[in-house]
């Protein structure tokens, strides 16, 4: 069957196939061990998801993928022919997108160092900026001092305390975030101030990104409240955009023992906001949404072979040809839900025991305290979950990283080789 999709190399026709053992050996094969499976089908259908259930609530709405969760370019090349725009926080991301074919209009560049090189290039590509820091500002004013004739439309990223019941709820138990301009010190109406003063400069947006514990409906309505009442205060003349950066919850499988709220929930609880806040407004400023794991995370796994049941004082170890730093480079305790695709044997009984990887390290456990069937010598295990901060964060170590194959209308397709030496001591980097 010829391919559909362009400048990618057809692997496997997988047209009415399930991923049976045959199906899942011959693509470790193609690869040259243990890879991750992109499905692109999945992706669409994530995006469909969240833009349908947030248009429905206020239309002005935009998706601003999140790059650093994921920038796989094939994955953020997908989305970006689906209409989505592209969020990033660092020159490389920038030009990434850039390179994808992305239009600069459509770049929302983030993110707390921007060098003057990059707020001029930015700015000539009349990207959205959101300045983070007054550094930032002073790059500007010299930028608008050498092109005086040049309109300047910019973004602030806004920092205001969060708190429930005296308790701060942002991650990892920080009590204070370190990002943006400081409304409780006074910092965002100075830097309000500062802009402004430049003649040729429009602030546009405000911007409120925080990673939070909770990731409830309540903060998601506090903190929209908040940005559009200082937007209001602020910037009502010039107001184009409000963006509420990322964090929602994407859709968790059955096994997490978890509810959480839907792309819905969280659509009504912000789209009520956005129309209570402006009812009156002629021109509705856009509510830009930065989705990140809740775009791609259920969208890859990562399949590995098991290469031996090893006993050691009682206890049961799987030794595969992966590694933690593949599917939790963070190395949290959290098992993630994998399934066992058999080479040739039906056992159903129950077994303790641990999935480790192939690296020295001690804690190199894929998995804790599995109670399950246990995986024989052959088999394969898929990891699912996988798609959020694992390939960016996968560092090579030990081993190159592996294959990347993508999955879309029936059809895989090799869209990231695996590593050999001269990719990872690439000749005009490393001196030999």
């Amino acid at each position: 069957m010829k391919s559909s999709v362009q400048d990618r190399n057809l692997v496997i026709d997988l047209m009415g196939k399930n991923m049976n053992y045959e199906i899942v050996q011959s693509l470790a094969k193609s690869c040259g061990g243990a890879f991750f499976l992109l499905d692109l089908d999945q992706l669409e259908n994530n995006y469909h998801k969240i833009n349908q259930a947030f248009k429905k609530q206020y239309n002005n709405f935009i998706i601003a993928y999140s790059y650093k969760t994921n920038y796989l370019p094939a994955l953020c090349k997908k989305l970006i022919s689906l209409g989505a725009y592209s969020e990033v926080v660092s020159r490389l991301e920038y030009d990434l997108a850039l390179r994808l074919g992305e239009n600069g209009k459509h770049i929302i560049f983030n993110g707390p160092i921007k060098s003057k090189e990059d707020i001029y290039f930015a700015l000539q590509q009349e990207s959205i900026i959101n300045l983070d820091s007054f550094y930032e500002i002073d790059y500007v004013k010299q930028y608008a001092s050498e092109n005086p004739s040049r309109s300047i439309s910019l973004g602030v990223r806004v920092n205001f305390a969060l708190m429930e019941d005296g308790e701060s709820i942002l991650q990892d138990g920080y009590d204070v975030s370190r990002f943006g301009f400081s409304v409780e010190n006074g910092d965002l109406e100075r830097a309000i101030y500062e802009l402004k003063k430049i003649a040729q400069v429009k602030i546009i947006g405000l911007h409120g990104h925080f990673s939070t514990r909770t990731r409830s409906l309540a903060f998601f309505r506090h903190k929209t409240e908040r940005l559009c009442q200082l937007a209001k205060k602020y910037i009502n003349e010039t107001l184009q955009f409000i963006d509420i950066g990322g964090g929602i919850y994407g859709e968790l499988p059955k096994s997490f023992n978890r509810t959480v709220p839907s792309f819905d929930d969280y659509a009504a609880a912000i789209g009520s906001v956005m129309r209570n806040e402006f009812a009156g407004a002629s021109n509705k400023p856009k509510l830009i949404l930065e989705p990140g794991v809740s775009m791609v995370a259920n969208t890859m796994s990562f399949a590995c072979q098991v290469m031996e049941h090893k006993r050691v004082q009682g206890t049961s170890f799987i030794l595969v040809d992966g590694s933690a730093y593949n599917i939790k480079p963070t190395m949290h305790k959290s098992n993630l839900p994998f399934k066992i695709v058999a080479k040739n044997h039906n056992s159903k009984l129950e077994h303790l025991f641990h999935i480790v990887g192939y690296t020295c390290m001690e804690r190199d456990y894929l998995a804790h305290n599995v109670h399950g069937t246990l995986p024989q010598q052959g088999d394969y295990l898929i990891f699912e979950q996988v798609g959020a901060y694992t390939l960016v964060l996968n560092p090579l170590f030990i081993k190159e990283r592996p294959a990347v194959v993508a999955r879309e209308k029936g059809q895989a397709f090799l869209i990231r080789k695996k590593e050999t030496l001269a990719d990872a001591f690439n000749e005009n980097i490393y001196r030999f």
